[in-house]
Order: C-alpha cells, then structure tokens, then sequence
C-alpha cells in the first residue's frame, strides 16, 4: 500500500504526463528539422532517482549510461550519446540523439529527464545516414559514446564541433540537440515544483506508487489473456538491401504465474545488411505491455512497472541481438514486424488481443543534392501505410504506427525543396478484406523540379501484410521512376542514391495490412461506402465481399445470392490468409 495518499497521487501523475508532453511541445517548438519539428520523429521520458521510466515512451536506458560515465551526474550536467552498442540498444541507430539530464532539487538528486530524437544526417556513405547497402554500422555515421555535452552548466564547443562536422546538416542538427536539452530543462522546472510542493520523500513515494501500479494492472491482464500453453508465431522481413532473404522472425509466448514469457529463440541470425534491430531487453519488454495496455486499458501508464511482469529471450547474434559492428540504420523493418508477430502469437489462443498484419516498416525517403544557388539540401520524410484490422474496427488508412507521428504537408516539402507532391491517395483495394477491413496503403508521387539522388528504404514488397480470423492478406508495396523521357523504371524497396532530374516522378507506395474477420460477413453498406470513398474498388466488392452495387447502392437480393454462392465455392474461412509466399517456397 502506497503512503501517498490518493489524490496526491493522481496530482502527481497528471504533472508528470503534463510534464511529458510539455517536453514534447518545447523540442518542436524549438527544433529545426522537419523530422521532429513536423514529423515528431522524437520520444521523451521522465524517470525517478534510480533511473527508471514513471513516464514516458520507451523503457529507461539511464542506468547503463549513467555507469559508463563513472556512475554519477552532477547538477548543471547534460549527457549527448548515439550509439545503440553502447546503451545495449536503448535507441536503435546512428540518427538518434539521445540526451540525459539529471535533476536535483536544493542539492539532491531526484530525477532524470531524457529525451531522444532523429536528427537528419549524422554522416556516413549516404544523406540521411540509412544506408541501404551498409555491411558495418562504420558506414552509416559517426558514432558518438555517452559525452558530457555539457559539465556544470559549461556547454563542451569542441565535443559539438567533432559531432557537427560529421553531418551534412550541422544547423538543423545543432538546433535539434539544444532542443532537445530545453524540452529537458522544462521537464526539470516541473519537477523541482513538484518537489516544492510536496517535498522529496512523497515525490520519490508516489513515482514508486506509480511504478507499482502499473506493474498490478499489467499482472491481472496477464494472467486473463496470456495462455499457459505455448504459441508459436513466424513471420518474414522481405531482405536486407543486399540480395539476402527472406529473414524469418519467431515469437513463442506463455505464461507461469504472473509472468509472461516472450522467446525468440528460432529467429534468423544477423543480416548481412542493415535491417538488424538491436533491442534493449526492457524496452521489447515494454513493447509487449504497450501492446496488452493498448488493447484493454489505455488509462494503465506506460512504465517500467512492466518489466516485472514479463521475461525475454534474445538469442545472441540474431536480427534482435546482432553482434557489433552489424549495421543498424534500417532496423525499422524488423522493429515494426515485431508487432506483427505479436499480434500472431497473441491471437491465436485470445480472440480479443487479434490483430492482422500491418505495413511493418517505417518507409523512408531521401532526396539530396545542389539547389540552384550552390545550397545543399536534404528532404527526409518518414512515409505511413495501413494499420491492421481488429476486433474493434477497421485498421486505419494511410497511418504511421507510431501514434504521435504526422505527415510532412506538402506545402512544406514544396516550399524548401526542388519537388512537387503530385499526388498523395490511398491505394485501392490494397486494405485486406475482412469483417473488419485492413486499411490501406498510400499512394505518394513526387514530382522532381530539380536534380538529386533519391534513397529509399521500405518493405513487404514481397512478404503481404496477412489476415486474421477469416480476414485476406493486403497489399504490398512498390516504387518506381517515370523518367522526363517517358520511360518507366521499377526500384527495389531498399536502395541508395538514384540520380533523378527535372521532370522525373518518383511515385511511392506503401503496403496496406491484412484484415480480420470474414469479408462475407462485413455490411454491405460498409462495403458500398469503401467504394465511394475510393479505397475498395467495385471488382473487389464483387468479388471478394459478394456485395452487388447498382448506381452505388447495395443490391440486397443480388448480394445475398452471391454472398452464398462464393461462401459455398471457397469453404470456411482460413485462420489466416498469408497471401502469394511463393518466394518462401523458392527460399527453403
């Protein structure tokens, strides 16, 4: 039983989700690049004394940091640190600069704030610094150990002038670091007042209440949903860039007593090239209560009251613990199917925690080069896709699976860079069909009014996002040129530094996710109105829905006949419908 009492409590924890997001909103408020500033490709925490997270987005990496800087932190100190191998993956490549800063109250320690962000280019073979083709993280940047940036208040000039000559966008960079730093300090101005307020000893008390209380919420969910026999799931990460694949991921999940269990053991060894993902025990930890606290209680707080609840087995050397010095910077192809392995183990012994498969990457998009002014530039912009279907409902359209991210407005794009945005749709029929539909990849064309080098990076252009529970796979993606000179080129979806010119279009699209239910089951109003907003097509509504469309109205009669007759050609439902897997077929 916690000493603070109740409602201290709740004033504690609201000031402390309040200082969270003021974090968020100092960083982009103050920050340069398009990446955090409009795409809020950042991720703040809050932690207690000892290190670990009361609030925020990902698990704490403080204690690691803080004893390979020999164990203390001193007021008016900041700690600047980039590479994953040395915070055992606590961020998870070269572009993430990660701050610390301890926080005193009249001379004792309470506290860390912490925050990390993606700057736009930290160096190595390509702009951008995800190189497809790296065989060594040497070639994607510079790596930066954990540094006081800055000591006793005294910012180090010659520390940040080594990690500034090593980007190809040294202001934007500078800028984003000393925001991240302010978003910090404002955490540290509210919990200096908290400390004011209600003096040290209840603060410390309540972070452990909080701390505690989400580690008893966690227990009671997974000892309802998690099953004691063991389910095993694989799925696929197309390739690694550099011919190598398909890369198999394997989830085997169980619980004893209070604790769920979550082994990878199975899954593929290190890629030769860079979609290794090197994951931090408790943040896949944390991964895993994000998950369950998503589907049944989205008021829990995510903490590392969590690790308590859950064990985790990473084989060494495999694409979730590659052995250094494996390349990193596209990890977000095995960071993001993670989830879709979740969602397989998970459903197949709990309906309510079923999801299908989704567009499982982050596709990325770089284009550099010279302005007409002798300028260099650099457009970095994270792409979305769909979201898988559920219990709850459709998956959503054209949406980034981090919940806090945004689009970057073509407006902006158009106004700093020689490129047009021509089009940006969802792609029909590309949402799996289902009682529940998948959602839908997009469509995004670029229109280049100037030269450059293109990079991409992207996935499940071979591997469909799946179905669930009756549900059909989605579709996959693809990229190609259409050349000034009308010619047309495919490109594969990881690949660097495509020379493009005045005239030529680049057009973009992202894989959609699988659905869940049976799409013989789904209101033919539901249907009809896909068809009208554009994202089904009146072929797939036939043919795959049994919904008869008649000047976009349902056909009842017509419907219910056909529904039958395709229910009786095709039989039950599949558990899962994992598309064309011709290529597994041919790898084995």
């Amino acid at each position: 039983m916690s000493a603070v009492d109740p409602i201290t409590l709740d004033l504690i924890e609201n000031a402390l989700l309040n200082a969270r997001f003021e974090m968020d909103e100092v960083l982009r408020r103050a920050a340069m690049s398009p990446t955090i500033r409009v795409q809020h490709d950042e991720f703040p925490m809050i932690c207690d004394a000892r290190g670990r997270m009361v609030v925020g987005q990902f698990g704490s990496y403080i204690p690691e940091v803080v004893d390979r800087l020999g164990g203390s932190l001193d007021p008016g100190d900041v700690v600047l640190l980039n590479d994953p191998y040395l915070c055992r993956g606590s961020i998870s490549h070269l572009n993430d600069w990660l701050v610390v800063v301890p926080i005193f109250h009249e001379g004792e320690h309470v506290a860390y704030a912490s925050m990390f962000g993606h700057m736009m280019d930290v160096g190595g073979k390509v702009p951008g610094s995800q190189v497809a083709d790296a065989r060594s993280i040497w070639e994607e940047g510079l790596r930066i150990p954990p540094i006081k940036i800055v000591e006793a208040g005294v910012l180090n000039e010659a520390a940040l002038a080594i990690c500034l000559n090593n980007s190809r966008t040294p202001e934007m960079n500078r800028s984003d670091l000393m925001a991240l730093i302010a978003g910090c300090r404002a955490a540290e101005r509210r919990i200096v007042e908290l400390c004011d307020r209600f003096g040290r000893d209840t603060f410390a008390e309540a972070c452990q209440a909080l701390l505690d209380r989400t580690r008893d919420a966690m227990v009671r969910i997974v000892r309802e949903y998690i099953p004691e026999e063991k389910v095993t799931f694989t799925d696929y990460v197309d390739d690694d860039g550099l011919g190598n694949g398909p890369f198999g991921m394997t989830l085997t999940i169980w619980r004893e007593g209070d604790v769920c269990h979550a082994d990878w053991s199975g899954t593929d060894p290190q890629a030769e090239g860079s979609i290794n993902f090197l994951i931090h025990e408790g943040l896949c930890k944390l991964f895993f209560g994000i998950y369950l606290i998503m589907a049944f209680d989205p008021e829990i707080l995510f903490n590392d009251g969590i690790y308590e609840v859950f064990e985790v087995q990473l084989p060494e050397g495999s694409l979730l613990k590659p052995a250094f010095p494996a390349p990193l910077s596209n990890r977000l192809n095995v960071h993001t199917r993670f989830f879709d392995c979740q969602s397989g183990a998970l459903g197949q012994k709990t309906p309510e925690l079923a999801m299908a498969a989704g567009y499982g990457t982050s596709p990325s998009f770089v284009f550099s080069g010279t302005d007409e002014r002798g300028e260099y530039f650099q457009l970095v912009e994270l792409l979305f896709g769909g979201l898988p279907g559920r219990k709850r409902g459709d998956g959503l359209d054209g949406h980034s699976w981090w919940p806090l991210f945004r689009t970057t407005p073509s407006e902006y794009a158009e106004s700093y860079y020689p490129v047009r945005i021509e089009r940006y749709e969802p792609v029909p029929d590309s949402g799996g069909p289902g009682f529940h539909r998948g959602g839908t990849g997009i469509e995004k064309a670029y229109a280049f009014t100037g030269a450059g080098v293109v990079s991409i990076a992207d996935d499940r252009a071979l591997i469909a996002p799946w179905g669930i529970h009756g549900g059909s796979a989605g579709g996959t993606s693809s990229k190609w040129l259409e050349r000034a000179d009308g010619s047309r080129e495919a490109l594969p979806s990881k690949v660097d530094s495509v020379k493009v010119g005045p005239g030529d279009v680049l057009v973009f699209r992202t894989a959609g996710a699988g659905g869940w239910g049976d799409p013989l089951e789904r209101p033919a109003e539901h249907v009809a109105k896909d068809v009208a907003r554009g994202l089904v097509t009146g072929v797939q509504a036939r043919d795959v829905y049994g919904v008869a469309l008649s000047g976009g109205s349902v056909d009842v009669e017509a419907t219910a006949t056909l529904r039958a007759r395709i229910g009786a050609a095709r039989g039950p439902a599949p558990e899962f419908d994992f598309g064309d897997r011709e290529i597994l077929e041919a790898t084995a």
